[in-house]
């Protein structure tokens, strides 16, 4: 049976990555800090779908952590056939007013993380020819916003690079750059629902989000962005003046 590993599995869009993974019949390894939240999920999971939940607690900000979920990940008696490197978080956009540990901290988990999980599922996924990586990034890779627009931007110019060498060999890598999405984030910010500043039109669904990027990894798309209008965004934004779109990524989380 196919096995799918999602990072930020105890909520928000990792939890509905695992439950459309497991709705089509995946296993699921399911990777947070919290036991208790992934037991939540996996309980559930096990419940509606049938398939074997496997949780795995760690902090991919730990050494240690990750490389534990590293090896998980490139198992060959084991097999993960589809990986999700979906576990981030923001940060308050006055780089200059954040400690530099909690930016280092806040680098590693959206980007060396995702690079080491990568390594160690392509080493796998290549001896077998074939796998599928699914990178979540953010429409902010498509503006400046302080670290988290820059992190999220290489997630997105490193899956395009690695789709491209990659898919030949049986492997597909997307990054999937959703805009504002109905969950818990904004809460883990310290934002109150309602009070992110941002227009009704351009909050999506996470069910819809994660269904459309599904979709465009098994179409062996580089890069999915979820609805029209944040297509229509990631074309436009790249087009205006950098104090312009500067000003638009202050608003919101």
């Amino acid at each position: 049976m196919v096995a799918a590993l999602v990072t930020g599995a105890s909520s928000g869009l990792g939890a509905e990555f695992a439950a459309q993974l497991a709705a089509r019949g995946a296993d699921v390894v399911l990777v947070a800090r919290t036991r208790s939240a992934l037991e939540t999920v996996a309980a559930d999971l096990t419940q509606r779908y049938g398939v074997r939940c496997e949780v795995l607690v760690a902090d991919l900000a730990k050494p240690k952590d990750l490389v534990k979920v590293a090896e998980r990940v490139g198992s060959r008696d084991e097999p993960i056939e589809v990986l999700v490197n979906n576990a981030g978080y923001g940060l308050p956009l006055a780089f200059d007013e954040n400690d530099v540990e909690v930016e280092a901290r806040h680098l590693r988990v959206q980007d060396e993380a995702p690079l080491r999980l990568m390594h160690a599922a392509l080493g796998a996924m290549l001896e077998r020819g074939h796998g599928r990586i699914v990178n979540v990034a953010s429409i902010a890779a498509f503006m400046p916003r302080s670290t988290y627009g820059a992190v999220k931007a290489w997630i997105v110019q490193f899956s395009r690079w690695a789709n491209v060498v990659y898919t030949p060999r049986g492997v597909t890598v997307t990054a999937v750059c959703p805009g504002f999405v109905h969950t818990n984030f904004h809460e883990r910010l310290g934002l109150p629902p309602g009070e992110e500043g941002i227009a009704e039109w351009m909050w999506l669904d996470a069910s819809s989000v994660v269904a459309e990027a599904l979709r465009d990894a098994a179409r062996g798309r580089s890069v999915s962005i979820p609805s029209l209008r944040y297509k229509a965004l990631a074309r436009l934004l790249p087009l205006l003046p950098d104090r312009i779109t500067a000003h638009l990524g202050m608003r919101g989380r």
